[in-house]
């Protein structure tokens, strides 16, 4: 496969929204607005004018407002702009988190019994960037899906994410006393009540899939669900943790079983994401694969990236406990291969992530590929 590199053409595309009540133009279509002689009512055809004496896309506005509403330059004139303004990742994150997090908050309510629900709460609602149910949703509107369709199983995916992290924080497993920031979940409600509320999360993340999905065929549901569990179960997240606990301290763990753990631990879950905005926005079984492809990339990204932060940054700058894997002398990149190489490969990963999108519509695709050089270079 060709290498190519789609991180230079980021910085030209740009969100087309609804601005003060007047739908904006793509650039073609404004182009090809410009220039019709029904649409703007020029007072002959251009089919009349010599071509030398035809306006073109390359002449200046103050020319075409000789034969433009004052409305019409201003609109033209606002999609030239947007189209000189690179994408903006930042603003695109904080208004689908949003989106995320408002949805979360309704979903999961404060009822009885009030103990558990508001464990289940205390770590959902705690933060985070929400980079699965982004990914979700922006791979269901790349392959021509509605957000609402993708939200669902945006949640589902965000509240197994959590429960994860509410049982990996356990003393049982790595023991920890803080995530995002905060106290972990067990500290709080003690180590009971956190292990029935990863598990309520666990169960109800596939009953809100299956009663909340709405506008897609129920075969699509289906499968969708069965990519879910598999992501999380024996073949998925459960294998790499187990994998991971059985490597600590071992003398012959290489970069083939640290792999293993990355890939089955942290990138099954992210392509599950990935795959089930795909496949509920109605991706063809070609537009799946590819961005499977591209979901397990950043997968292993995400996790190469943690490894290499766990030991560069602090427990202040990370939001949780730095060094633990050092402490609990668990297989990390760094340790088998070093810091420089596993940067290295982090690099690598995220050109061969890009790849994936090349086919794709370039705007729609933009957030993904934003979303991969995120990931490559995030801090905490």
């Amino acid at each position: 496969m060709s290498c190519v590199n789609l991180s230079t053409w980021v910085q030209t595309c740009s969100l087309f929204n609804q601005a003060g009540g007047r739908s904006r133009l793509s650039s073609s279509s404004a182009l090809n607005n410009l220039f019709h002689p029904l649409k703007n009512n020029f007072p002959v055809p251009l089919s009349s004018i010599p071509k030398r004496h035809r306006p073109s896309p390359s002449s200046s506005l103050s020319t075409v407002s000789a034969v433009l509403t004052q409305q019409e330059t201003e609109t033209v004139t606002e999609v030239l702009e947007e189209e000189k303004a690179p994408f903006n990742f930042k603003a695109y994150m904080i208004q689908k988190a949003n989106s995320v997090n408002q949805a979360l908050d309704d979903a999961v309510s404060l009822r009885e019994p009030q103990t558990i629900h508001e464990a289940m709460r205390y770590s959902l609602l705690a933060g985070g960037k929400r980079v699965r149910p982004v990914l979700c949703l922006t791979a269901c509107e790349l392959v021509g899906g509605d957000e609402s369709v993708a939200m669902p199983a945006a949640l589902a995916v965000e509240m197994i994410h959590t429960m994860s992290l509410i049982h990996d924080d356990l003393p049982c497993m790595d023991n920890d006393d803080l995530r995002r920031g905060k106290p972990t979940n067990h500290k709080v409600f003690g180590e009971d009540v956190a292990v029935l509320a990863g598990d309520a999360l666990l169960a109800f993340a596939f009953e809100h899939i299956a009663v909340s999905t709405a506008g897609v065929t129920p075969s699509r549901i289906v499968r969708a669900i069965g990519e879910l569990a598999k992501s999380i179960g024996t073949e998925g997240l459960v294998a790499g943790q187990v994998v991971d606990i059985d490597s600590e301290g071992s003398d012959d763990a290489g970069l083939e079983k640290l792999e293993f753990i990355h890939i089955h631990k942290t990138a099954a879950l992210l392509e599950a994401s990935v795959v089930l905005g795909a496949i509920l926005g109605g991706g063809t079984d070609d537009e799946v694969e590819k961005l499977r492809s591209f979901a397990r990339c950043i997968g292993l990204l995400f996790q190469v990236v943690d490894d290499i932060l766990d030991v560069t940054k602090s427990s202040q700058e990370l939001g949780k406990t730095a060094g633990k894997d050092l402490v609990a002398d668990k297989v990390t990149y760094p340790k088998l291969i070093g810091i420089e190489k596993s940067k290295e490969f982090a690099a690598k990963l995220n050109k061969e992530a890009q790849e994936q999108l090349s086919g794709f519509d370039p705007h729609k695709a933009a957030p993904l590929i934003a979303l991969a050089n995120y990931i490559a270079n995030r801090q905490n």
